[in-house]
């Protein structure tokens, strides 16, 4: 079987691209599988331009000009030619309202074939997205969503809370499939490395972007250090340039120097090493849909302290396989953080949950259900 992804990014780091990366080389396995995508690289912020072609683990990916962005974001880019040409069985596109999806089910409809809808969960609060967007998506749900979601074969949810949305925007119960993001198995089959230290680390894995709202994470770190309680800080992933300024500004202010900034990291083995030196795992984001580092770390048995996102209360129970603060509340994160490294050895039980509890996200189980539901429509 031919399966086209259709996904606005396929180049640098991002949850959403994680997913496509993992679903799509898994596929390969069996089927003949392409990536059609924007040329913008997701991480730094800026506008970074991908190579047109590339084939990564048997996934052969082709990337279009962007035609309208606003610095990575991608909106507008034409691959219904080669989409045409290329003749695929499957179309798989990524995200609700994004034009080139809508452009994906038109080419389905061309080609007499199946289209799924990947949503990636849009559907957030008007506090997190501001006026202006959340009035642009709730127009595009009233004038142009609810008309066309039905139209795909299947809408897949990476979230349960996505559910209520779906629905009140007038998706049929029946089309809706839930698909997580899923964790390599080499997470779960790779021995832990011991740490060969006693400092207590604090790790941060993901864009750091200012939805990311790390801020929080430096500010609880200065409570820590004024109770006398020491710790370090890593921050692992790309950096948006004028935000990484604003976050190191605030580290000179508050005067905490115990905090690094490593960049991306692109090899899966090095970011296991990464999550396994660490005792803690921090995700402080204003937002978050299904956090793919919250569910590694917690594949690696780590202590897992996140903001109540919607994504994240979906798969931490405070205080049975991690813990939960409130979104921005500096205090909450540094006692809960105190909390942890007083009690650590007595915590076994909370990482032995969270590994527990990632095992329900692992790629090979969740890749036979995708590939059932594609093949099942698809043939």
């Amino acid at each position: 079987m031919k399966i086209l992804e259709v996904a606005p990014f396929s180049a640098g780091v991002c949850g959403l691209w994680a997913r496509i990366h993992a679903e799509s080389q898994l596929l390969a396995k069996k089927h003949n599988v392409y990536v059609f995508s924007s040329n913008i690289k997701r991480g730094s912020g800026k506008h970074e331009i991908a190579d047109v072609y590339e084939e990564i683990d048997g996934v052969k990916i082709h990337r279009f000009p962007a035609r309208f962005h606003i610095g990575e974001n991608t909106y507008f880019w034409n691959f219904e030619k080669d989409a045409l040409k290329l003749k695929p069985d499957v179309i798989i596109t990524h995200a609700y309202r994004h034009f080139y999806s809508s452009a994906a089910l038109k080419i389905s409809k061309k080609l007499k074939i199946p289209c799924f809808l990947v949503t990636h969960a849009p559907f957030v609060e008007l506090k997190t997205r501001g006026f202006y967007l959340s009035l642009l998506a709730f127009l595009y749900d009233k004038l142009i969503g609810k008309n066309m979601i039905n139209s795909y074969d299947r809408v897949l949810t990476i979230t349960k809370w996505e559910l209520p949305y779906l629905l009140k925007i007038g998706c049929k119960k029946e089309k809706i499939e839930y698909s997580p993001n899923g964790v390599p198995d080499e997470f779960f089959k790779i021995k832990s490395r011991e740490k060969n230290n006693d400092i207590k680390k604090i790790l941060f894995l993901g864009r750091v972007a200012p939805i990311k709202d790390i801020e929080t994470l430096i500010k609880a770190v200065k409570l820590l250090r004024d109770a006398s309680i020491n710790v370090c800080v890593e921050i692992v992933g790309p950096i948006e340039e004028e935000y990484g300024k604003t976050l190191r500004d605030l580290i000179r202010e508050y005067n905490v120097a115990n905090i690094q900034f490593l960049g991306p990291v692109y090899d899966l083995k090095t970011k296991i090493n990464i999550i396994d030196t660490a005792d803690v795992f921090v995700l402080p984001s204003k937002r978050e849909a299904m956090p793919q580092a919250l569910i590694e770390a917690m594949a690696r048995g780590k202590i897992i302290i996140a903001s109540k996102t919607l994504g994240s209360a979906e798969i931490i129970e405070d205080g049975k396989n991690g813990f939960l603060f409130d979104i921005g509340n500096v205090k909450q994160l540094s006692e809960k953080v105190a909390y942890i490294l007083k009690n650590y050895n007595k915590l076994k039980n909370i990482k032995k949950e969270a590994i527990k509890t990632s095992k329900q996200f692992a790629w090979s189980a969740l890749i036979k259900k995708i590939e059932d539901l594609v093949v099942s429509i698809g043939t």
